[in-house]
């Protein structure tokens, strides 16, 4: 979709589903216009010169330094950790131009080790979740450890989220950014073979936030990289999402049973609360009773996206926020993206912004092969293997509307 929509146009769909049927078809027809990150650039275009800098952000108990690295392109504002290589903050600028932070964290890292619910974090290796912890791998089974019920999620009790990354800068003459590398052990969290995974974070003059995975292995593994950002594009700590408005090419989703894990059917999202591929209200639905939304909470489920272009990018959502005009656009190589509405968000602890964290005050777009793919054959693989590379890009595009 273009960020040059008349405002009019675009508030027509603020607070529920006002949206008319030609506004409805004309943001319809643009979001069909940006099926590859090439047509993104009409976002808008970062002013000022790419800068980075770095400063100490704390110490593990072991003694591990963790940095912060804070990147810019004049107009959008990168914060990232070396800790779990975690999206601390992004600032961007609402349509009169002024900035807030919309990312979801903690200002010292003493609350990110004991509390945080993966906030910005870069999660493996398997991402998402896996039934009973257990998966099989050319005839030989393999145990996680539980740590979401019955389930294994997001790499286990210290996944990916929990290390200390190593960092080095990258810089272009259009963008700017962070590669972070993590050797992960073989039986590390019960997964066979030593993986070695570089996480390219570069934010360039167009306003991309371009993430680029690779990894590598010595034996025969599973994996599911993603970030876990949560997004609040009113401005982190300030409320609500429910009024925040979505779309993703999704004709398809993967429902769950009582623990959250995919039954292994693939579902059509026509008639359902699950349709997204008009602009909704993220709240529109969110208290039906619909029984995979009372299972959930809300939204935590993994949508099937639509075809990828030739180049392999496909896109897979957009939402904006009609207060502030401030918007972000998701393109990527995976077949999925879990859509979460910080559910179990419960104002235990207090944010950057010094404000607590309640039920529904975020939303994460995680883009993803589907959750517990080592059980579905019918699912897209997440297998690796020696000699091969596995790599996967989203782009995270920032804009007003």
């Amino acid at each position: 979709m273009s960020d040059n929509l008349p405002r009019r146009q675009v508030l027509r769909t603020a607070g529920a589903i006002g949206l008319s049927a030609a506004a409805a078809g004309a943001l319809q027809q643009t979001a069909s216009a940006t099926s590859s990150t090439s047509s993104s650039a009409s976002e808008g275009i970062g002013h000022g010169r790419l800068e980075i800098s770095k400063k100490v952000f704390g110490r593990t108990p072991a003694g591990e330094q963790v940095d912060v690295y804070t990147f810019t392109n004049g107009r959008v504002t990168i914060s990232m950790l070396t800790w779990g290589a975690t999206l601390q903050r992004i600032e961007t600028p609402d349509r009169r131009g002024r900035k807030k932070n919309i990312s979801l964290g903690f200002d010292n890292l003493e609350d990110y080790a004991a509390l945080s619910p993966y906030f910005g974090s870069t999660v493996g290796r398997y991402g998402n979740r896996i039934a009973k912890g257990q998966f099989t791998l050319d005839g030989k089974t393999y145990q996680l450890p539980i740590n979401n019920g019955p389930n294994s999620l997001h790499g286990g009790t210290i996944g990916f989220d929990k290390k200390v990354w190593q960092a080095k800068v990258v810089r272009t003459d259009t963008a700017i950014g962070v590669t972070f590398t993590y050797v992960s052990p073989d039986g590390e969290m019960g997964y066979p073979g030593k993986l070695t995974s570089t996480v390219t974070y570069t934010l360039d003059k167009a306003n991309r936030l371009n993430i680029d995975y690779h990894a590598v292995t010595d034996k025969a593994t599973v994996l599911n990289l993603t970030n876990h950002v949560y997004f609040n594009l009113g401005g982190e700590g300030s409320g609500s999402i429910d009024d925040h408005i979505l779309q993703l090419n999704a004709p398809a989703y993967t429902p769950v049973d009582a623990t959250l894990i995919p039954t292994g059917q693939i579902a059509p999202v026509t008639g359902t609360p699950f349709d997204f591929r008009r602009p909704t209200a993220i709240g529109a639905r969110i208290r039906d009773d619909h029984p995979q939304l009372v299972i959930g909470r809300g939204y935590d489920h993994n949508f099937v996206l639509g075809e990828a272009g030739k180049d392999g990018v496909r896109l897979a959502a957009r939402a904006w926020e009609p207060d502030s005009g401030r918007s972000v656009t998701v393109h990527t190589t995976e077949p999925g993206v879990q859509v979460y509405t910080g559910n179990f968000l419960d104002g235990s602890f207090q944010g950057i912004g010094g404000k607590s964290y309640r039920q529904g005050d975020a939303f994460c777009l995680e883009t993803q092969h589907f959750p517990d793919s080592p059980n579905h054959p019918n699912f897209p693989s997440t297998v690796l293997r020696p000699g091969q590379t596995f790599r996967s890009t989203t782009t995270f595009t920032f804009g007003t509307i």
